[in-house]
């Protein structure tokens, strides 16, 4: 059932994206399809681009990994210092009340903010007194200016409520817009420390970014995928160079080899070097030259054998005209012969009869084998050539005791059943067909059907005879072909008629087809192009019969051989 959305036949249309994707990519698929080299390089490409992908993966995993461990490390450590030195400054303070501890807070955090080679180090927090739930203004500073979300809430509620350091990675957030350092991951590192005398606790805070790994890490990357396209077209390159030696003279044997085909017999590979590519030329030289020699020698034999075929039957015109002449006079006189003398001179005008036939066919052949057979075309009527040839077997019919009815099948248009084709050789075909059918029929009826359409024109013979065995139908029409081998040619045709007949077939250009089935009898179809040298595609006749449901029902209730319907 055709699809409801797009007509009968018509395929539906593509996706957009294949459309889209379709232009870009049919270059690559055809060069997939028709180059070798193009196949391997772009298979070695797609292999080492997967290769080298996973190798830059975990490659570029493992050097994260341990920069970020050594981060770690380094930031814990130095944490740890600088708890351990924040906690001897506040326990060696000598304030004391609120506003003095306040006063040690805001100092420490100065100093805080002051150490280290870089503000990029570190940043610093502090917040407190611890009890405060929130981070306001009032209990918050810090050496650089980060957002509340840089210390996660479940650091913050360790260190509220434990003791020890504490860390975690984070993202930090600065505050500060016009801040040129960009947000980024990082760790944070908490602890709890007290003023003297256990007046106050405080959470103090380092944030340590990965800004420095994370340069680091990007270079690495770039230098990795810079290496890996560079080495990706030193693979594509290396691949295309050893491609190109293997491919390059397989490359040659093919234009060789289609010279030979060619006819160009002569053509051979030139041979460098001694390795496998080398002794492959040598190997393939040598088959191309005794293929040379077998070639010609088949030439030599085929040439030969027409000669003998030609030169044999134009010898034998001359002692057959005699033999002939002298037949006739003694067929002639038969009558003041003996029974058994006049039955000789009888036999003898028979047999030089089909004597003169054979050479006749021989002489054809060898105009066929010797590429020497031309057409002369005229304008057909195949049905008025059909009338004729059948009205001419009439009498052999009617001595077999076999009508023969000749059916012009109706013809669209113009009604004529005509053909561009030689006059002489086509009425030879049919006339062989009808021939045939008369001797190997077994019913009382051969029929004989023409046929044309806008192409072609077709004339079928059809006879209710032996039939022919399966692979017999391509069989008959081989040169002294007999369907009983054992069976000797002791009456009949030459063996040459469907053989010349196939040779007649083929140089217009048209076909001669055969069907046939043991006890059901037989079909031979001539199929020829209405205008000479146009192609074939079908025939106005179908080459098994309309009528074979019947006879086989007639066969089957009769239980004999079947008769013509």
């Amino acid at each position: 059932m055709a699809d409801a959305g797009n007509p009968p036949g018509q395929q539906p249309p593509l996706p957009i994206w294949r459309r889209l994707l379709g232009a870009p990519l049919r270059p690559v698929v055809t060069a997939w399809q028709v180059s070798i080299t193009a196949r391997i390089v772009l298979s070695t490409l797609i292999l080492g681009a997967v290769v080298l992908s996973l190798t830059a993966w975990l490659m570029l995993s493992q050097i994260s990994a341990g920069l970020v461990a050594d981060k770690r490390d380094a930031s814990l450590a130095q944490a740890e210092a600088e708890f351990s030195q924040v906690q001897e400054e506040l326990d060696a303070s000598a304030s004391t009340g609120d506003e003095g501890a306040e006063q040690v807070v805001d100092q420490l955090v100065q100093n805080l903010a002051s150490r280290g080679d870089s503000p990029l180090e570190h940043v610093v927090v502090l917040v407190g007194p611890l009890g405060d739930d929130d981070f306001s203004d009032g209990v918050r500073r810090e050496s650089v200016d980060v957002g509340v979300d840089s210390l996660p809430t479940d650091l913050r509620d360790r260190v509220r409520v434990g003791s020890g350091t504490w860390w975690t990675y984070t993202t930090i957030d600065f505050v500060d817009e016009q801040d040129d350092r960009a947000d980024g991951a990082g760790i944070a590192v908490g602890t709890r420390v007290q003023t003297p005398g256990g007046e106050a606790e405080y959470a103090l805070y380092y944030l340590y970014p990965f800004a420095e790994q994370q340069r680091t890490l990007g270079l690495v990357a770039r230098v990795v995928l810079l290496s890996g396209l560079l080495l990706m077209v030193l693979v594509a390159g290396v691949a295309w160079l050893v491609t190109r030696q293997v491919v390059t003279p397989v490359r040659l044997a093919r234009r060789i080899a289609e010279r030979l085909a060619a006819g160009r017999l002569e053509e051979r590979m030139q041979v460098r070097g001694r390795d496998d590519i080398a002794r492959l030329g040598q190997s393939f030289n040598q088959m191309a030259g005794n293929l040379q020699r077998q070639i010609r020698q088949l030439e030599d034999l085929s040439r030969m054998q027409r000669r003998f075929v030609s030169d044999v039957s134009h010898e034998l015109r001359t002692p057959l005209t005699t033999v002939r002449m002298a037949a006739e006079v003694l067929h002639d006189a038969r009558s003041s012969f003996d029974s058994a003398t006049g039955r000789s001179a009888e036999l003898l005008r028979r047999e030089l009869d089909r004597f003169e036939s054979l050479l006749t066919d021989l002489l054809e052949i060898s105009r066929f084998d010797a590429l020497a057979a031309h057409l002369e075309l005229a304008q057909v009527d195949l049905g008025e050539l059909a009338d004729r040839v059948v009205e001419a077997q009439r009498p052999v019919a009617a001595a077999a005791g076999i009508t023969v009815v000749v059916r012009v099948l109706p013809v669209p248009g113009t009604g004529s059943v005509s053909a561009e084709a030689d006059p002489r050789r086509v009425e030879r075909v049919v006339r062989n067909l009808v021939a045939n059918a008369i001797a190997h029929s077994r019913s009382e009826r051969v029929e004989v059907l023409v046929g044309a359409d806008d192409h072609a024109a077709a004339v079928a013979v059809r006879d209710y005879g032996t039939g022919l065995r399966a692979g017999e139908t391509t069989l008959v029409f081989n040169r002294f072909w007999r369907a009983d081998p054992a069976r000797a040619r002791s009456g009949g045709g030459t063996g040459l008629g469907l053989a010349i007949a196939l040779e007649d077939a083929q140089l217009h250009g048209g076909w001669l087809q055969a069907w046939g089935e043991p006890g059901l009898g037989s079909q031979f179809r001539l199929t020829l192009p209405r205008r000479a040298g146009n192609d074939l595609s079908r025939s106005p006749i179908p080459l098994v019969p309309t009528d074979l449901a019947l006879v086989r029902s007639h066969r089957a209730t009769a239980g004999t051989a079947p008769a013509a319907p």
